[in-house]
């Protein structure tokens, strides 16, 4: 049986993405080296890791840095009109909207270019 771990960032500012999802979760991060920080919660880990660190492991532009153009990291919340509000001050992509399957969503970026949505369930 295979368990879904985490999800992984690679950013060339660790501390900006980090803060950005500490705020919009309401989590501390656990930043065991300055190149690395996860926020761990009861659904699974967002990990955020340098580019450079990555660069070094695993060779330069295997997993580069801001150039994600197909996932959504996916957040369910209490009440996304709530979050909306909280978060005004983001880029937003897409108002609360509910969506055909019944989900209200607000989607928006994080600060390396990365959709985020923000969903309640029905």
């Amino acid at each position: 049986m295979t368990t879904f771990a985490s999800v992984r960032i690679a950013t060339d500012d660790v501390d900006r993405l980090t803060a950005f999802y500490e705020r919009l979760t309401g989590f501390t991060a656990t930043r065991p080296v300055p190149v690395f920080a996860e926020i761990r919660t009861a659904a699974g880990t967002l990990a955020i890791t340098s580019s450079r660190l990555t660069d070094q492991l695993y060779g330069a532009d295997v997993v580069p840095a801001a150039a994600n153009r197909s996932a959504i990291l996916e957040f369910e919340v209490p009440d996304t009109d709530a979050e909306f509000a909280r978060l005004a001050d983001l880029e937003f992509v897409q108002t609360p909207t509910t969506m055909p399957w019944g989900n209200r969503s607000a989607m928006l970026r994080d600060p390396d270019g990365n959709l985020v949505n923000l969903f309640t369930r029905p």
